[in-house]
């Protein structure tokens, strides 16, 4: 079951975790304290200190998060900073990269000796999708919305954040276009 407490699309983690700077419809913080920040880690299952140190060190992630998925959505490239932030949080997951076979092909992955933490997630959650050439970050166009999502369509043609939040707004108001009578003038 969703957590009332916070908006969750279902992207992937570190967008929802950037989307709780401006949770619409009103555009107020979602983690106004670390204790929201605590609640928010277990909504989406993870681990979290949820001191106030740990909270700070959230907060100045996310922003350069936001800077990541403000930059891509709108065309650029990420700020060589925000991603050198996404790194030292990789740089602190313990491990070793290990061969395997995924379908049939011989793969170099990465295997943690420690489920990541908090910050750690979010960061590796963010280099996946940087990584991913068949993924858009946009920015829903929804009224009153602006919340980042991941297009992964083969054809890049995702517009809206969630149909069950800006879609069916957007769908009323294709129908309603739709459906005007044309104004006929005389010539």
């Amino acid at each position: 079951m969703p957590d009332p407490e916070f908006l969750l699309l279902g992207e992937p983690l570190w967008l929802e975790f950037v989307n709780t700077a401006h949770q619409p419809p009103t555009g107020g913080e979602a983690l106004p304290d670390p204790a929201a920040y605590l609640r928010w880690t277990k909504a989406v299952q993870l681990l979290s200190p949820g001191d106030a140190e740990a909270y700070r060190a959230a907060l100045a992630l996310r922003e350069r998060l936001a800077a990541i998925a403000d930059a891509l959505a709108d065309g650029r490239a990420a700020a060589p900073s925000a991603i050198e932030a996404v790194n030292r949080r990789l740089g602190l997951l313990e491990g070793r990269e290990q061969l395997v076979r995924i379908g049939g092909r011989w793969r170099l992955r990465f295997h943690p000796e420690r489920p990541p933490a908090d910050l750690e997630a979010i960061a590796l959650s963010a280099a996946q999708a940087l990584a991913n050439p068949l993924a858009t970050v946009r920015r829903c166009p929804g009224p009153e919305c602006g919340l980042f999502f991941l297009d992964e369509t083969d054809n890049q043609s995702r517009r809206i954040c969630s149909r069950t939040r800006c879609g069916q707004q957007r769908g009323r108001v294709e129908r309603r276009r739709a459906n005007r009578t044309p104004v006929v003038t005389d010539e």
